[in-house]
């Protein structure tokens, strides 16, 4: 039986992050300003786009040259062809291009609108593209914690993405330190005695999600901690919530 109570709490405060930052000072600094403490067990969850700004992951479209098929469906569907030339260049696979929008899948193997390149929460003119390795990003933020305060959170790295068959957006994780980010029930009984045989808790997506409720996509609020949550901690990654290709029934 679930019984615990679960926080979810904003990081307030955090600095605007430049290139060569580094994501755990700011993250601390954001922890002095609102009066926070870390504390055993907590999960930090940490958007995309703080990761993608420290890491210098973040283009300026006037030094994009479009190709003619950027430019081209640019034209089409009235939208920058700069953009559209960046979402070629960060996609290893097109899956659909229709009606202004891109769906790609990324070379990590997220299958994402635009591929992931986001022109929100940047300066107006630039573009922010996905961190190169998210994994490795929340790995980094999770040990320099632990060296430069004692605080060893697990770690998600957060991004928007869509679902198909349902509107709206949603968070889900796209990096991931210091917990297994699946849960799988299978071989277990529900409450009436069946076995469960396909249920796997997308754990870290559901943790992602939660964190957005606190964040938001206008408070400029980069991070909240997850506090009561009794995950299992482990060496997951985000990459284990990527749908293998041989069980991808769409591909």
């Amino acid at each position: 039986m679930i019984d615990h109570e679960i926080r979810i709490i904003p990081i307030r405060g955090i600095p605007e992050a430049e290139p060569g930052a580094s994501v755990a000072e700011l993250i601390l600094r954001g922890l002095e300003q609102s009066d926070l403490v870390g504390e055993p067990g907590d999960i930090l969850v940490v958007t995309q786009k703080l990761v993608s700004k420290a890491e210098g992951r973040i283009v300026r479209l006037l030094d994009i040259d479009p190709s003619p098929l950027a430019q081209e469906y640019a034209a089409r569907w009235e939208r920058d062809p700069r953009q559209v030339e960046l979402v070629l260049r960060e996609s290893v696979r097109i899956v659909r291009m229709d009606r202004g929008l891109i769906i790609a899948e990324t070379r990590h193997g997220f299958v994402c609108a635009n591929a992931g390149v986001d022109l929100s929460n940047v300066p107006p003119g630039y573009a922010a593209l996905l961190p190169c390795d998210p994994d490795r990003s929340a790995a980094i933020i999770r040990r320099e914690l632990r060296e430069l305060r004692g605080w060893e959170p697990a770690v998600i790295v957060s991004d928007t993405f869509g679902r198909a068959w349902r509107n709206g957006i949603v968070n889900v994780a796209i990096g991931v330190a210091g917990l297994r980010p699946l849960r799988d029930y299978r071989g277990q009984h529900d409450t009436y005695g069946n076995e469960l045989r396909v249920t796997v808790i997308a754990v870290a997506d559901e943790l992602a999600a939660a964190a957005e409720l606190v964040m938001g996509k206008t408070e400029g609020c980069p991070a909240a901690i997850i506090r009561g949550f009794a995950y299992e901690p482990g060496e997951g990654t985000a990459r284990e919530l990527v749908m293998p290709p041989e069980r991808d029934l769409f591909r």
